[in-house]
């Protein structure tokens, strides 16, 4: 009896920690770059390479190849802030990857987040960048508009590269 309630309060905690893991706040924003998505993820794919795009980032500094799970990169920004992430998903056929915030100066907690390329009519490219997380010592909507203008930035600056 004791081991099965063992059991039970682990597997509660597993699916609690689960789902907080998952964020309940989302934010997902959008561009249409005039370049084909090969193009596109000749620049976005590099895991290490998003101080090359985001006006915001001056150095990414990279530990692992930046394809496989686990490589890790600490994004320096303008003001000197540091953000730790973590690789979990890298597919390059697909032209998407996936990582994580492990430590940073964002409101933000359990931040899980996918950059895709996609192929449109015409040659031209649609970049995703999307999320989900909690917010951490802000509300909510501040939250959300502190990595929408994050995104933002990001894709306007792709936008007037391209």
């Amino acid at each position: 009896m004791f081991n099965k309630t063992i059991l039970i309060a682990f597997l509660s905690l597993f699916i609690v920690g689960s789902y907080a893991a998952d964020g309940s706040l989302n934010v997902s924003k959008q561009v249409v770059l005039a370049v084909p998505p090969s193009t596109a993820w000749a620049l976005l794919g590099d895991f290490n390479g998003l101080n090359r795009w985001h006006p915001a980032v001056t150095a990414s500094d990279l530990n692992g190849d930046g394809t496989s799970n686990g490589s890790k990169r600490v994004l320096t920004l303008g003001d000197g802030g540091k953000i730790h992430e973590t690789l979990i998903d890298y597919n390059d056929s697909g032209m998407s990857y996936t990582y994580k915030i492990t430590k940073s100066p964002l409101p933000v907690s359990d931040y899980v987040s996918t950059i895709k390329v996609e192929r449109n009519d015409k040659g031209t490219s649609t970049v995703t960048w999307s999320s989900r997380f909690n917010a951490a010592g802000v509300d909510d909507a501040k939250a959300v508009e502190i990595i929408s203008g994050v995104y933002d930035g990001g894709l306007k600056a792709l936008d007037d590269l391209y």
